[in-house]
């Protein structure tokens, strides 16, 4: 049977950062999710497997010895081999993948145009026809629409070897996996079952934890008085006794002075020795807490200082929609007026990046106040952002770091990161336009690569920024709490709701 082995992994990239401290964890046959927080190390502990990481200590096996490993990364910007020899294919196992991803050949010729989630599926399909011992997919559902995660669900659960699902898509994680493998904190651990079952092991795990450490916390508190009444009660014995001596009279007599003096030492030995007792009783529970493994959780509430263009009208858009030389939608004449809250929504490949991106070339706003966030971000463009933001002047990069905080990241991390997660880069991006106060924001699926957490804490942020937005996503319950016009896009038609 296969299966990948991690014996005491670890892996950093620089000595500050700890991504995997001593992991060792077996995974079977079988779809495991992997999940943490954004830039926790979850697309690095794919790497580490697909042997394009090295680790600092420990290894990684594959069972069996040489088996195929197989990676499909977050993008899927190029038509790689394994796409190309599936694409290629004839056989009747090539004609059941494209069948199940609903997949055709002619599209290829127009991979240029392509939507990223038809990409996905394609690089998809050309992993599963390799048949692979060890199956790698770092966030397979970002871009697909319902019925494409669909088809991708059906097609993953029938594929039988050790498959990993770096995933924050809770319907993908609950429907496909039987184990789910936390990263975080540098640590890796295995939990049963789907998403929701092994997120209630450790929600009750640390609850537990929470109530123990909170107990030990209370139990320093009570020892830290006791000693300071300790502490002043033998200091009220030593003024007293020093009292009587000042004051004693000639009739006092040596023997009663002597048995005074004796009583007043003995008291004080007793003090002292329960004076330590207690020291080594708070070292003890110093100690107990320092032990307790808590993850903290970065937030917080976020306040707009928004200036409120004088124009109405800010974005307009009237033409045609094309993706190479397919038309995709004729005649369309939109308008973002001030403070809309507009969801662009459609099928896969329908149009809604095009439009996004028609708004943002036909603009004619500063370039400050307009934020457009595409669907992912390449390095050079990461490390661009990374760049700006850390030239930025020390209050301006405050703010933007503030919010970073905010939406869940540690500001500090991401700066001394060499190149930040997407998730984190993601972050970065939107502290970026939100605290220089943009007036637009064009918002191409915001919630790909973010951790559950951080999907609720931009919808928080969102929700309270004052100006206009158009938010293209497929998470309709994050386009509900935010949006209250549809602009919808299908069969070649745009339709206002």
């Amino acid at each position: 049977m296969p299966a990948v082995h991690l014996h005491d992994l670890s892996f950093y990239y620089s000595s500050a950062i700890p991504v995997i401290v001593d992991a060792s964890v077996s995974i079977g046959d079988g779809w495991t999710g992997v999940v943490g927080s954004n830039g926790a190390g979850k697309t690095t502990v794919l790497r580490l497997i697909d042997g394009t990481l090295a680790p600092v200590s420990g290894v990684v096996t594959v069972d069996p010895a040489g088996g195929i490993v197989a990676h499909c990364p977050q993008t899927a910007d190029t038509i790689d081999d394994n796409t190309a020899m599936f694409a290629g294919a004839w056989d009747g196992v090539a004609h059941a993948i494209l069948g199940r991803l609903g997949l055709e050949r002619a599209e290829l010729d127009r991979w240029a145009t392509l939507s990223p989630g038809e990409r996905k599926r394609w690089q998809i399909g050309g992993a599963l026809y390799r048949n692979p011992d060890v199956l790698l997919l770092d966030e397979p559902t970002n871009h697909l629409d319902g019925e494409a995660r669909d088809l991708l669900i059906g097609a993953l659960d029938r594929y039988h070897g050790v498959g990993l699902v770096v995933s924050h898509d809770r319907t993908l994680l609950n429907r496909l996996c039987t184990r789910v493998m936390r990263v975080e904190g540098g640590v890796v651990e295995l939990w049963n079952g789907g998403y929701d079952a092994a997120r209630a092991g450790w929600v009750a795990r640390e609850a537990e934890m929470l109530d123990s450490y909170e107990h030990v916390v209370a139990e320093r508190k009570k020892v830290t008085r006791r000693l300071a009444d300790k502490r002043r009660s033998g200091g009220t014995r030593e003024a007293q006794h020093k009292r009587r001596l000042r004051t004693a009279g000639v009739k006092d007599k040596d023997a009663r002075s002597m048995e005074k003096k004796g009583r007043f030492e003995g008291g004080q030995r007793k003090g002292s020795h329960d004076i330590a007792l207690l020291r080594d009783e708070a070292d003890r529970l110093d100690e107990a807490a320092a032990g307790f493994d808590l993850h903290r959780t970065l937030g917080g509430d976020l306040y707009f200082d928004h200036e409120t263009p004088r124009r109405s009208r800010l974005l307009v858009f009237a033409g045609t929609l094309e993706a190479g030389d397919e038309m995709l939608v004729d005649g369309v004449d939109v308008v973002v007026e001030r403070g809309a809250r507009i969801q662009l929504s459609g099928p896969n490949g329908a149009g809604k990046s095009t439009l996004l991106r028609a708004l943002l070339d036909s603009s004619t706003l500063p370039a400050n106040r307009l934020l457009y966030v595409p669907q992912e971000l390449t390095e050079h463009e990461t490390r661009r952002l990374l760049d700006d933001v850390t030239a930025l002047d020390p209050d301006s990069r405050g703010r933007v770091l503030g919010i970073v905080g905010v939406l869940g990241s540690d500001p500090k991390r991401v700066l001394a990161t060499d190149l930040p997660s997407p998730g984190e880069a993601r972050k970065l991006l939107i502290a970026a336009g939100l605290g220089r106060s943009a007036w637009v924001l064009l918002l191409d699926e915001p919630t790909n690569h973010l951790d559950l957490p951080s999907i609720e804490r931009l919808e928080r942020a969102l929700d309270a920024y004052p100006g206009a937005m158009v938010v293209v996503t497929h998470d309709e319950e994050f386009a509900a709490g935010l949006t209250d016009v549809v602009w919808d896009i299908a069969d070649g038609e745009l339709r206002i709701s």
